[in-house]
């Protein structure tokens, strides 16, 4: 499953696509290819663009084949496209690339080395736990969107979190008390026993559910639990 994030790197905004479904593929392909592609400019949504996008995919179907590489994701800075690859062996991979890159006029680059633990999908791919949670959080709002929802408007919004020990719990939901949140529940279930649902009103556009998340994961990593997520109501015009 691919997922798709953003983050900032030496003030320089990132953009993210990543494969999550990779632990099959850990033990067998140590080596590291990476292939840096700029599409001379190409703004999104034009045919241009779709075209460079079809050429990726063509490019990863092309190394997939025959398990000769697994795609792991892709980074784009500055106007360049770096796509990245596992592999069995470092034979053959820029061959198939530049065989495939040659006509369509972009400038590129491409690297092989050995990287058998996995470090650079690790750090530079990978996202953590809290970019995890932006993920998720864009995919809320973009079905609370689909459905007509008015994300500007402040409404209650459940948060759900987790911790190992009852006496973690109380400490944190006292800290939350004074950042405007409001204890709801306790939340038990089979993968947590100490669970709370904590209310807060706010807005659910990506710029305030992200600042809310990140306050609150803050309390919560404090007292060492678990972020489980956030969820609210429909709200539109009318209602």
């Amino acid at each position: 499953m691919r997922e798709i994030f953003s983050r900032v790197e030496d003030s320089v905004l990132v953009n993210i696509e990543v494969e999550v479904d990779i632990e099959d593929y850990r033990d067998n392909y140590p080596w590291l290819y990476s292939l840096f592609v700029k599409p001379n400019n190409i703004q999104e949504n034009s045919l241009g663009f779709e075209q460079f996008l079809e050429l990726k995919e063509s490019i990863i179907i092309s190394l997939e084949h025959k398990n000769m590489a697994k795609y792991v994701g892709a980074r784009v800075c500055d106007g360049w496209h770096e796509f990245y690859f596992y592999a069995k062996d470092s034979k053959n991979l820029e061959a198939v690339s530049a065989a495939m890159l040659k006509e369509s006029g972009y400038k590129y680059e491409s690297n092989v080395v050995k990287d058998a633990k996995w470090d650079f999908y690790d750090k530079n791919l990978f996202p953590s736990e809290l970019e995890f949670h932006d993920i998720q959080s864009h995919k809320i709002i973009f079905l609370l969107q689909e459905e007509g929802d008015e994300l500007s408007i402040s409404r209650d919004v459940e948060h759900y979190v987790s911790f190992d020990t009852a006496t973690q719990k109380e400490r944190f939901i006292n800290n939350a008390l004074a950042y405007g949140f409001e204890f709801k529940d306790d939340v038990s279930s089979e993968e947590f026993e100490h669970g709370v649902a904590l209310v807060k009103q706010h807005a659910v556009s990506e710029e305030e559910v992200k600042k809310v998340v990140e306050e609150l994961y803050g309390l919560i990593k404090t007292e060492h639990g678990y972020y489980e997520g956030w969820s609210t109501v429909l709200v539109q015009k009318d209602d």
